[in-house]
């Protein structure tokens, strides 16, 4: 089973969680160790890895447990629905028991595989969530209506989630925050003429915002042209703690809370 190591985390650091990071595809799973320092001196003492595809699912598994504050979910997103068959659902309740949530999973109206297909995968994978009691790590884009439906059909309200790199208004957020899901923030919200993500960030409760890098994607300004890491979770604080106008630390220890409330990972303050 992954560590949960319980000495990483300096008195003076911030604990922080970032709640998405693809730890396990290069460039990072290359140079893990040196990013998990960087990360850790940074204070960054807890990562959330979710699965995208089945085949990933146990180098995944691996780098959790081969490292300590690095927590596991397994799912198969939307531009993979069409591998959710009966043997690969089968495979992911058995990944289930030993992750933090179902995810990355959702619906994505720009991705290639038809909407039916997915609809159904997303169905399939959050029917499994609620069975283990899981949280699920949500991808929507362009598909926000037919999400909130399914969550509301499935029953995904008993236990919520976290909706990744969410890329909605505060009203859409808050339709989500109702069904009991918390909202990520990213290094959008640092891009130079950023509006929505701004806007987001001012305009939903504190205690429903968690924080990811989405790393190695979505680098935060000025490293944009670069691989996303773990340790640039800090850009994303600083940011967020100035449009809020709270300090950095009290936004730390927010963020923290909230991701242990809804992951329930024991990452000490």
């Amino acid at each position: 089973m992954y560590r949960t190591d319980e000495d990483l985390q300096s008195e003076d650091g911030y604990g922080l969680v970032d709640t998405h990071c693809h730890l396990d595809l290069e460039p990072l799973c290359s140079q893990l160790p040196a990013l998990l320092d960087e990360a850790r001196r940074a204070g960054v003492t807890g990562l959330v890895v979710p699965g995208v595809h089945p085949k990933g699912w146990e180098q995944l598994l691996r780098v959790a447990e081969q490292h300590a504050g690095v927590y596991p979910a397994f799912g198969i997103h939307p531009m993979h629905a069409d591998t959710a068959t009966d043997s690969t659902l089968s495979r992911l309740a058995e990944y289930a028991t030993r992750g933090v949530a179902i995810g990355e999973i959702g619906l994505d109206s720009t991705c290639v595989v038809q909407m039916d297909c997915q609809e159904r995968a997303f169905r399939d994978q959050v029917r499994l969530a609620v069975s283990h009691k899981l949280p699920v790590l949500l991808h929507c884009r362009k598909a926000f209506q037919r999400t909130i439906r399914i969550l509301e059909e499935e029953g995904a309200c008993e236990m919520g989630g976290i909706m990744h790199a969410f890329s909605g208004s505060p009203e859409m957020a808050k339709e989500f925050i109702r069904l009991g899901f918390v909202i990520s923030l990213c290094g959008t919200v640092t891009w130079q003429g950023a509006t929505r993500p701004v806007r987001l960030a001012r305009g939903i409760p504190l205690e429903s915002i968690v924080l990811e890098t989405d790393a190695p994607d979505l680098s935060p300004h000025p490293f944009r042209n670069q691989p996303n890491r773990p340790a640039w979770l800090v850009d994303v604080l600083a940011q967020v703690a100035a449009i809020r106008g709270v300090s950095a630390a009290c936004l730390a220890r927010t963020t923290r809370e909230t991701s242990r409330r809804i992951l329930k990972i024991p990452i000490i303050s």
